[in-house]
């Protein structure tokens, strides 16, 4: 017969676990508002209007906590805080991308967490050169108010791959 200690110690396991599983959940629909939100800074293979592109950054930047870090590797730089990382995405190095974050593994802890994924990212250059990028992004998150937030993204590029014709069409 299960006693009342054990019954209370499997409802705290238990607290734990759903808890872990809605955070790994709302970290999911974070990046998957990162990546939609990154792409949006352009639009038919052309970085968006000054205006637009000013409220998508600002967007994305809202994702951080307000001491949050932006790194995006050696060629991509750096950024600390929400408005360095907002000015940040309105200075584009591209003209299209789509980020594909795949192979989320995601360890939950209470209030914080870290995450590895996977990325995958079809990207065109100014001058029309287009890429395949693949790489992964090692995230931090905090829960900040009931919101999970990251508190650090750094991207780590495997590779960069030219392709042929490329992105000539983009209809989005």
């Amino acid at each position: 017969m299960t006693t009342v200690e054990e019954l209370a110690a499997q409802l705290v396991a238990l607290e734990r676990r759903v808890a872990a599983s809605e955070g790994a959940l709302a970290i999911q629909s974070l990046k998957a508002r990162y990546g939609e939100l990154v792409d949006q800074r352009f639009h038919r293979g052309a970085v968006v209007d000054v205006s637009t592109l000013a409220r998508v950054a600002d967007g994305v930047a809202a994702l951080f906590t307000p001491d949050g870090v932006w790194d995006g590797g050696p060629g991509l730089g750096s950024a600390t805080g929400r408005s360095a990382i907002a000015t940040r995405l309105r200075e584009t190095t591209l003209t299209f991308s789509r980020h594909f974050f795949m192979n989320p593994r995601l360890d939950v802890d209470g209030a914080t967490a870290r995450g590895r994924w996977d990325l995958l990212s079809p990207c065109r250059r100014p001058d029309g050169t287009s890429y395949w990028m693949s790489g992964y992004e090692d995230d931090e998150y905090a829960r900040v108010d009931g919101i999970w937030l990251h508190r650090s993204m750094k991207l780590t590029t495997v590779f960069m791959s030219p392709v042929g014709e490329g992105w000539t069409r983009v209809f989005v």
